[in-house]
């Protein structure tokens, strides 16, 4: 399927690695122009010579951290008309709410709320424009399934689910669309962190960890990060532009709920 989006132009934050990186690589190979994004400018050197060397193209990269306002105008002057939007960042460590106090939930937000909303405000404009924009938000599983040890991840992410199921429905008739997708149980490093601190939890091995945990996924196994790199890019296709203000579940079909 051609999925109509060759030579539109996509920031992705927080791509150097992991579920960002996965996303670029599958926009890459549909042609999309792409700006990658980390805070360690070694990490995006290495991100940009493998892209290349899976697709044969290469991409721009812009070492910012879109916490900070700096970071922020950073990125989006390095590609002010983009066409498409990725908004992704590193959650919060998981712990014990009687732990976490006003600086803990203010990082969170900064990190996982406030950083995405303010990118979003600056490429938004220019989006409605030229009739044409996608906005996907990496965030999680714990936005619809909480759970009481990712409580900053829930706090932030649920936040910036709201702000935009509220804009997405103001700027659809620009064909802008925005829409989360919300992964558990995908095979990267932030997975690798989770399957060590169940490991150090019940003192067991790290291979007996991973199997543990992936026995309470319904597919039996951990999510290939090209799946979920692909369904991102469906959703910036030409095709999906009736698709919009929905949480979309990566999630080898283990969520219990029915909305």
């Amino acid at each position: 399927m051609d999925l109509g989006i060759t030579n539109k132009k996509a920031i992705i934050c927080a791509s150097s690695k992991g579920l960002g990186k996965a996303c670029a690589i599958s926009l890459v190979k549909e042609g999309v122009i792409v700006t990658i994004n980390g805070r360690n400018q070694s990490t995006i050197n290495l991100a940009i010579q493998e892209i290349f060397e899976l697709t044969g193209k290469e991409v721009h990269g812009v070492a910012a951290d879109i916490r900070t306002e700096e970071g922020r105008l950073l990125l989006l002057d390095s590609c002010p008309d983009a066409d498409i939007l990725v908004t992704n960042n590193e959650g919060p460590k998981p712990g014990n709410f009687e732990d976490w106090g006003r600086d803990q939930y203010i990082e969170a937000f900064d990190a996982n709320m406030l950083g995405p909303v303010l990118m979003i405000r600056g490429l938004l404009t220019g989006m409605r424009q030229r009739k044409f924009g996608r906005i996907i938000n990496i965030t999680s599983a714990m936005v619809k399934s909480p759970l009481p040890h990712q409580g900053l991840s829930t706090a932030a992410r649920t936040a910036l689910t709201a702000v935009c199921k509220a804009i997405s429905r103001d700027v659809a008739q620009d064909n802008v669309t925005i829409n989360n997708l919300l992964p558990e149980r995908i095979d990267t490093g932030r997975q690798i962190q989770m399957t060590e601190r169940l490991a150090k939890m019940e003192n067991i091995s790290f291979e007996e960890a991973r199997l543990k945990i992936a026995q309470t996924v319904a597919a039996k196994r951990f999510g290939k990060t090209e799946e979920f790199g692909d369904m991102c890019a469906y959703l910036c296709s030409q095709q999906a532009s009736f698709i919009s203000g929905q949480n979309i579940q990566i999630d080898g079909g283990s969520y219990r709920g029915i909305v």
